[in-house]
């Protein structure tokens, strides 16, 4: 099968998208892809999300952060940012997701905004609601965790 001629082969852009979660959520590439399909059926429709086509090329997501690459067709970006800002969770788990940029190949992407070391994190023990609660502390936000659930705090709650 021969290659389409450059002028009419597809055009994508490459959008940097980084994901903050609870320390303890843990979804996969698969997850991720199944629920921003399921994001932009909802937001545009069958025909809407044919034409945006998003598609996870890149994902690494670990002790609740981490980043994706995610590519839609040129001229679709702002719809592609619409249905990512429609994500609020991922195969249960609550995520917060950030569009750090957008470029026209996946090396600029990569290079420009995700190159980044990432975040470091900390474990420690903290004093929260008077009791002794264990916690993990990323660039001054603290997760404490509670009895079913953690707590969003910063150094000035504890």
């Amino acid at each position: 099968m021969k290659h389409l001629p450059k002028h009419l082969q597809p055009r994508w852009r490459y959008l940097a998208v980084e994901l903050e979660g609870w320390p303890d959520a843990s979804f996969g590439r698969g997850t991720f892809q199944r629920d921003l399909w399921f994001a932009a059926q909802n937001l545009v429709g069958d025909t809407g999300s044919a034409e945006v086509d998003l598609s996870v090329l890149r994902f690494a997501f670990e002790d609740g952060a981490g980043h994706a690459i995610v590519r839609a067709r040129r001229g679709e970006t702002d719809r592609a940012r619409a249905v990512l800002a429609c994500l609020d969770a991922v195969d249960g788990d609550e995520v917060g997701v950030r569009v750090r940029g957008v470029s026209g190949t996946v090396r600029a992407c990569e290079e420009k905004y995700i190159r980044s070391p990432p975040e470091p994190t900390d474990q420690r023990n903290v004093v929260f609601e008077n009791a002794e609660r264990r916690a993990v502390a990323r660039d001054g936000r603290i997760d404490v965790r509670t009895d079913d659930a953690f707590v969003g705090a910063t150094e000035l709650d504890l």
